[in-house]
């Protein structure tokens, strides 16, 4: 009799697990530092998947973040996601970057354009888009396969539910998109996002064009109204009104303010993973306190993982 085949076998009724991720940046300060590192504490207790690391190609915080990559994985459980930007960049250049950053012992990277120079001045050869970077990074990874085990680099990419500032149509973004993953890239994570319906509409404009890969949605905790406004500002995404009001009518009454967040920011996930979000990825600006207060509110079905505690023990 022949074996059964993967076709044949019954298909399993477990809840898959929803992955969690957190935006971290450099610390520009020692102060700061000691804000950083006391999130990282926080937010590892959480297990989740990876932790991404803004990155720039050229950028005055490339050393800083090395640094925290490497004390990432030197001290503590959690796996780095680099940022790396590539517009301007040469090809010499961001090779020499990602080949830095894979020795380092990182395999995941987030691959991004990046804003174009004020001026709009660009080297000749200067890479132009995030698939260019992709392109890049998978040559790289072909000549140095044999050091990965049969793995390889996971490449993220950025998603829009909104329209780019710079693009001509919502139907052009998933375009780019498509061409992204046509690229190599592995997964995708939006930006930010103020309406529950922004991103299930994403998700369907993505699926009907043939975008296949993950895509999972970038939240921000709506805690501060003058973080929302900032980021509205260079995002170009207008967020709710309503919302703006609501926060406003909190007045001076900061607690009251932040359940009011809270509670949409929640929303915004719930809306999400009932559109059937693959995973959670939360923008903290280095701050543990409104990410946690809103993974409190949500059941994520999570993998179990050997404690921290005995993880700690062993080193």
């Amino acid at each position: 009799m022949s074996p059964p085949t993967l076709i044949d076998a019954p298909t399993s009724t477990t809840t898959a697990p929803v992955a969690l991720s957190y935006e971290l940046f450099p610390p520009r300060s020692d102060a700061a530092a000691v804000t950083l590192w006391n999130t990282i504490r926080e937010l590892e207790c959480t297990n989740p998947d990876y932790v991404s690391v803004t990155y720039g190609a050229g950028g005055s915080n490339h050393a800083k973040a090395l640094d925290l990559v490497d004390r990432l994985q030197l001290e503590t459980t959690l796996r780095p996601l680099a940022h790396l930007t590539c517009v301007g960049g040469t090809p010499e250049e961001l090779n020499a970057v990602v080949n830095e950053i894979l020795d380092r012992g990182v395999r995941g990277i987030l691959a991004l354009r990046g804003d174009r120079p004020r001026d709009g001045a660009l080297p000749a050869n200067g890479l132009q888009y995030a698939q260019d970077l992709i392109e890049l990074i998978r040559r790289i990874e072909l000549r140095r396969s044999a050091q990965f085990a049969a793995g390889k680099v996971a490449i993220g990419v950025a998603a829009y539910p909104m329209k780019h500032p710079e693009s001509p149509s919502e139907g052009h973004d998933v375009e780019v998109l498509l061409a992204k993953q046509r690229s190599g890239a592995d997964f995708a994570i939006t930006q930010v996002f103020f309406e529950p319906e922004q991103y299930s509409s994403l998700v369907h404009r993505a699926r009907r064009a043939g975008v296949t890969i993950p895509i999972i949605p970038g939240i921000m905790p709506l805690t501060s109204l003058r973080r929302i406004l900032k980021l509205s500002e260079l995002s170009g995404v207008a967020p709710s009104a309503a919302l703006l009001d609501r926060i406003r009518s909190a007045g001076d009454d900061v607690a009251g303010a932040r359940r009011i967040g809270v509670e949409a920011t929640v929303g915004l996930a719930e809306a999400a993973l009932a559109a059937g979000a693959p995973g959670l990825h939360l923008y903290t600006f280095n701050e543990h306190e409104s990410a946690l207060e809103v993974l409190s509110r949500l059941n994520l079905p999570r993998p179990s993982r050997p404690s921290l505690a005995a993880h700690h023990r062993a080193r």
